[in-house]
């Protein structure tokens, strides 16, 4: 994709691809916090690229970042449909990646630190924490902490709650609808995600309220 052109690109109404509204929610905003936060990275892995929107808007405004897509294979045909629709120099095609059995997945020609087997230096992903079983967060939190090397950022975007407390009417009724459609779903709370964080030596460094009630939270790998 021209760098040139990218104010005129318009993602959010593609024929014949699938199509994810939560994708399109404050992709503008959080781009704005990825500058921001990863303005001194390289390799970014991003953990659920779902259909593969996130990475068209993200990568190409994002030159100086390597942009690695990851899901369970089931969705790769479909982030690949984004990427051959919006190529990018920097985008990488999806490796495979299912939380049930998979470790943090490297491509084989990517290039690693000297005292990590991996290239990544931050790990992106959004609206993930509530679609996932509880066990499945813990063990994120684990493998990324074990993937990414010391002051590495591990950036996660969603809703969230606060002591208990939801942050709108409109997160409590999205709670229930998660929670109906699968009990092991739902919002977590910010207490026991910075809590989870802390155990892998993970640290809340920033935090940022997004429209509609999302959030950013931003942790930074710290010596160990």
């Amino acid at each position: 994709m021209n760098q040139q052109n990218l104010g005129n690109t318009d993602i959010s109404h593609s024929a014949h691809l699938p199509f994810s509204q939560a994708c399109e929610n404050n992709k503008q905003p959080i781009l704005e916090v990825l500058q921001h936060q990863l303005s001194a990275h390289h390799y970014v892995l991003e953990v659920g690229s779902g259909t593969g929107q996130h990475s068209v808007y993200f990568a190409p405004r994002l030159p100086h970042l390597q942009w690695q897509t990851s899901d369970v294979v089931d969705n790769h045909g479909v982030i690949q449909g984004w990427h051959d629709k919006y190529p990018a120099p920097n985008l990488h095609a999806p490796l495979a990646f299912d939380l049930t059995r998979d470790g943090i997945p490297i491509a084989v020609s990517a290039p690693s630190y000297p005292d990590k087997n991996s290239p990544y230096d931050a790990v992106f992903t959004a609206n993930t924490l509530h679609i996932i079983a509880w066990p499945l967060v813990e063990r994120l939190f684990e493998l990324v902490w074990d993937a990414l090397p010391t002051h590495g950022k591990f950036i996660v975007y969603g809703p969230f709650n606060d002591n208990g407390q939801y942050s709108s009417d409109s997160n409590q009724r999205f709670d229930r609808h998660l929670r109906q459609r699968d009990p092991n779903s739902g919002i977590r709370d910010k207490v026991d995600i910075m809590h989870l964080a802390k155990q892998h030596h993970l640290i809340l460094v920033n935090r940022y309220s997004m429209p509609a009630n999302n959030e950013i939270l931003v942790f930074e790998k710290s010596d160990i």
